[in-house]
């Protein structure tokens, strides 16, 4: 950008327009620019080489007032997060104390990175169980891709419990 660097658009334009939504799209994949990115106001962040189709999910997800991680940078958040990142964020919903205690423990190992099979060896249930779980997750919360529940686990510290 020739007059100013992306991270201080998106401050002036949160500023100047609270309401506006802005999804970050760019060629960074690190931690630190992903963070940035969300601290100054971005509600989604998309890198440049993701497919068509996950572009417009991210529009469509910050469109709707939802936050969007791609999935090809959402487990550095975690990554970094477990190995003792910056810490908590602060909570952008405050629905998860509306989760049982069983839907907190899938949404915890949905954002370890965790498929369902797996949980469902973990928890000793079915993978249909973790399938209806991660659909009450979705649900309630309003979220429709596992990168926005791992953001929201984040977020909400779902991690640490």
């Amino acid at each position: 950008m020739p007059q100013m660097d992306g991270l201080t658009a998106i401050q002036q334009l949160t500023r100047r327009s609270p309401q506006t939504r802005i999804l970050a799209l760019t060629m960074h994949k690190t931690e630190e620019h992903i963070r940035a990115a969300l601290q100054a106001g971005a509600r989604g962040y998309i890198l440049k080489e993701a497919p068509r189709s996950e572009l417009f999910m991210a529009i469509e997800s910050v469109l709707n007032d939802k936050v969007f991680i791609s999935p090809a940078v959402a487990g550095r958040i975690v990554s970094a997060y477990l190995d003792g990142g910056e810490g908590k964020q602060p909570a952008v919903r405050s629905l998860s104390d509306s989760l049982t205690a069983r839907e907190k423990q899938v949404l915890k190992l949905i954002a370890e990175g965790r498929r369902n099979r797996d949980i469902a060896e973990y928890l000793f249930v079915s993978v249909k169980t973790v399938e209806k779980h991660r659909a009450n997750l979705m649900g309630k919360l309003n979220l429709h891709n596992t990168a926005a529940l791992t953001t929201f686990a984040l977020q909400n510290t779902i991690l640490t419990e």
